[in-house]
C-alpha cells in the first residue's frame, strides 16, 4: 500500500499531509529536556549557595568564565525550549487562521527577544562592560 492510500479520504481530496516537520520538533524538544537536567541543577545549586549574598558577589560570581558560559548555555537552552513548548501549545489549542498566525509570531518574537536580552545582560556582567 502507498502512502496515499494510508491517508483519510478527507486529507486526500483536501491535499493534507505530512509537512515532515514534526520529528525535528519532537527531536528537538527532547535534546533540549536532556540539556537543561544538568543545567538546571548547576543553577539551582548555585542560587542556593549564593541565598544570602549581595548583587556584589553575585555579580563577582557571574564574571568567571565557566559561570558566565554555563549561565548562557542554560538561557539559550532554556529560551529555545520555552519556545518550542509553546508552540506546540499553540498549534494544539488555537483555531485555525490569522489568530493561530499571530499567536506564533508573538510566542517566537517574546522568546527570542527575552532570550537575547537575558543573554546580553549575561555577557555585559560576565565580560565586565
Amino acid at each position: 500500500m502507498s502512502e496515499r492510500e494510508l491517508r483519510p479520504p478527507l486529507s486526500r481530496v483536501r491535499g493534507l499531509g505530512s509537512a515532515k516537520d514534526g520529528t525535528h520538533h519532537w527531536w528537538m524538544q527532547r535534546v533540549t529536556a536532556i540539556a537543561l537536567v544538568p543545567l538546571v541543577v548547576w543553577f539551582v545549586a548555585s542560587i542556593v549557595s549564593l541565598a544570602g549574598a549581595d548583587h556584589a558577589a553575585v555579580a563577582a560570581w557571574l564574571t568567571h568564565p565557566l559561570a558566565g558560559l554555563l549561565m548562557v548555555l542554560f538561557l539559550a537552552t532554556g529560551f529555545y525550549h520555552l519556545m518550542l513548548g509553546l508552540q506546540v501549545v499553540v498549534e494544539d489549542y488555537v483555531g485555525e487562521g490569522w489568530c493561530r498566525i499571530a499567536s506564533l509570531l508573538a510566542v517566537k518574537f517574546a522568546c527570542i527577544a527575552i532570550g537575547l536580552a537575558s543573554i546580553l545582560a549575561t555577557l555585559r556582567i560576565t565580560l565586565g562592560g
